[in-house]
């Protein structure tokens, strides 16, 4: 059974620098950006995903403490005095969450990646296309994935999936709407 859902509200930092930006993000934020490719971090509900040689996504609940606000200013207060970029991306993607045993197959109906756990394992996301549509997808757990998408496209990637998953084993769905 396919299970596709809105995600929760988000922060979502665009974070670019060198390690040692990094390295006190890091701190500030309470995760570790990882330094390999395509790889995420996560400690409790903040996640930090690698999007590049100096590029990460930093991604907390809204509503966490400290609050959005103070967040921001714990990093800008961490990375003072050293070149960096950090930008509040929040309203550029929404969250949807998909899951269960037909999510992987779905997703390949648009996605060109190998998607495959032995080639997309749990805790590996980049950026891609889903049916013609940029997206960040985040393989959180066997079956469970995380896609950042366009508020305005996010519609069309939930139908995308929804009709994809009808045609999988097990293509029960699930859809919150």
């Amino acid at each position: 059974m396919l299970d596709l859902r809105d995600g929760p509200p988000l922060t979502r930092l665009s974070l670019r620098g060198d390690a040692t930006v990094a390295q006190r993000a890091g701190a500030a934020f309470g995760v570790m950006p990882p330094m390999q490719p395509c790889q995420t971090a996560t400690e409790g509900a903040r996640t930090a995903l690698w999007l590049g040689p100096d590029e990460w996504l930093l991604l907390a609940p809204h509503d966490a403490t400290p609050s959005h606000d103070t967040l921001t200013a714990a990093l800008n207060t961490a990375l003072a005095n050293l070149p960096h970029s950090l930008v509040d991306v929040s309203d550029g993607t929404t969250t949807l969450l998909v899951s269960g045993p037909p999510a992987e197959l779905a997703l390949r109906a648009g996605c060109p990646l190998d998607l495959h756990p032995s080639a997309f394992p749990p805790g590996m996301a980049t950026r891609t296309v889903l049916a013609r549509i940029g997206i960040i997808l985040w393989r959180a757990a066997p079956a469970a994935w995380h896609i950042e998408v366009a508020p305005s496209l996010a519609a069309y990637a939930k139908s995308f999936l929804v009709e994809a998953a009808r045609g999988t084993p097990a293509s029960g769905l699930v859809v919150d709407r």
